[in-house]
């Protein structure tokens, strides 16, 4: 069996628990172009796969063109700027998880679909105890998760082989996302989705909290 030398962690869902700003920040913007709000647990199911899919998401099916979601995602991307720290926070065992995994010489690497400003000063401000190889949030010329371009990127740049890495994210984009790069997909289920679409979706395993991971660390 192949010794795991690195992980890929998804951001939202997997390590911080984002869901009371993402939620509150859109609503705001839909409630300022006159568009109703949604209650904050729909967002587990709005967010995932990027700003213009949450907007796309958000906005009544009818006012879908290609202008309203440019406008609500500039608009996010202002009103999030000023909110991305009200209440998030990591989730209880993610600490030490990171704590240990460094000790243990796994090296650390972040792939979301959050644009990737505001990846990295999220994870510049809430992480700066832990050396990640490589954060990679959403740009234009790398197709969003669950294309797998994003995780091969980082495998290429870490030189390590895919076998080598578990991918440990909250949704179905990130399983699908880590089967396509040929990595070994753990479902986390404290973020925003269920056990069943994990399982589906093709999660080798799922893991209730942080510490685990070492279950599937040999």
């Amino acid at each position: 069996m192949s010794t795991i030398q690195a992980i890929i962690f998804d951001l939202d869902g997997t390590l911080l628990n984002t869901l009371d700003d993402l939620a509150d920040s859109m609503n705001r913007v839909l409630s300022s172009l006159g568009y109703p709000t949604h209650i904050t647990e729909a967002y587990k199911y709005f967010v995932g796969d990027g700003i213009e899919k949450l907007a796309h998401r958000v906005l009544p099916p009818p006012e879908r063109s290609e202008e309203a979601i440019n406008i609500c995602v500039a608009a996010m991307k202002e009103n999030y700027g000023r909110h991305w720290m009200d209440q998030t926070r990591l989730y209880d065992g993610i600490e030490g998880m990171l704590t240990a995994l460094t000790n243990r010489d796994i090296q650390l690497a972040i792939l979301s679909n959050k644009p990737h400003p505001f990846t990295e000063i999220t994870v510049s401000h809430y992480f700066d105890r832990w050396n990640f190889a490589e954060v990679a949030g959403a740009v234009s010329d790398i197709p969003p998760k669950p294309d797998p371009a994003g995780a091969i990127r980082i495998i290429k740049k870490m030189d390590i082989p895919a076998e080598n890495f578990l991918y440990l994210g909250d949704t179905s984009t990130d399983m699908k996302t880590a089967h396509g790069a040929g990595i070994s997909a753990i479902g986390a289920l404290w973020g925003f989705r269920t056990e069943s679409e994990l399982l589906e979706s093709g999660a080798r395993a799922v893991i209730s909290n942080p510490a685990e991971i070492f279950n599937h660390i040999y």
